[in-house]
């Protein structure tokens, strides 16, 4: 099975779901709010290290949602060596990944359902910027694994999002499908992957041209409908 494949998706009758068909979805600001449970999980980490005087607010993980480790390591901890920053950073998410399965994030109302709802219909996915493992905890700390076919991170492949995005649509064989995400970031990794992009409004930033917006997870099956069927 390939880097980040998860069980096949199967209907009553053993037929594959949406095989040419897909949705891919971000994580943060898409599926799930994490940030306070995130800055909680590093703030236990980096009272190991009392000389580099942070503390780590959830603003902070809102203002760096959707970047890469070592692009927030950067951004916390600029005083710190390459090296060193990396040491810390991957401690941090190490730690907020086991951190997470029991202080989960706060899924988006309706997430679940509307999950299952379209798992019937398409194929789902998840692809992300974040580290190995995490989007397997949103999986399981919020039983949603039987719902997403495939998923893929930085963290896994050392590529951008954009690649990954590309990835995942390949090796799936989609034909028809869109990203859903909740940053310009987003919108131009999907570009880059070459497909739509529909912005998820309620999540923590912007879009210029998506093809797209929702308000709500609601408002999900309807325009998928609308673009995929």
């Amino acid at each position: 099975m390939v880097s980040g494949a998860m069980p096949v998706n199967m209907n009553g009758k053993g037929m594959v779901v949406g095989m040419n068909k897909g949705i891919l979805f971000d994580v943060d600001g898409t599926l799930w709010d994490s940030a306070a449970q995130v800055a909680e999980s590093w703030n236990e980490v980096l009272a190991r290290y009392p000389h580099l005087g942070v503390r780590i607010t959830a603003q902070d993980m809102y203002d760096n949602m959707g970047k890469t480790m070592m692009d927030i390591g950067k951004t916390l901890f600029p005083g710190l060596a390459q090296e060193e920053c990396r040491k810390v950073m991957e401690e941090c998410m190490t730690y907020e990944n086991h951190y997470l399965l029991t202080h989960p994030g706060v899924l988006y109302p309706e997430a679940g359902e509307i999950m299952a709802r379209l798992s019937r219909q398409y194929g789902l996915y998840i692809v992300s910027n974040c580290q190995s493992g995490y989007i397997e905890v949103l999986l399981k700390s919020c039983s949603l694994r039987e719902y997403v076919r495939d998923i893929e991170c930085y963290g896994n492949t050392g590529l951008p999002k954009g690649d990954n995005i590309r990835m995942v649509v390949r090796r799936n064989h989609l034909e028809r499908c869109f990203y859903v995400g909740d940053t310009h970031m987003d919108e131009e990794a999907a570009g880059v992957a070459g497909i739509p992009f529909v912005h998820a409004s309620y999540g923590f930033g912007r879009a210029e041209r998506p093809v797209g917006t929702i308000e709500s997870l609601s408002r999900l099956p309807a325009l998928a409908k609308k673009l995929l069927d």
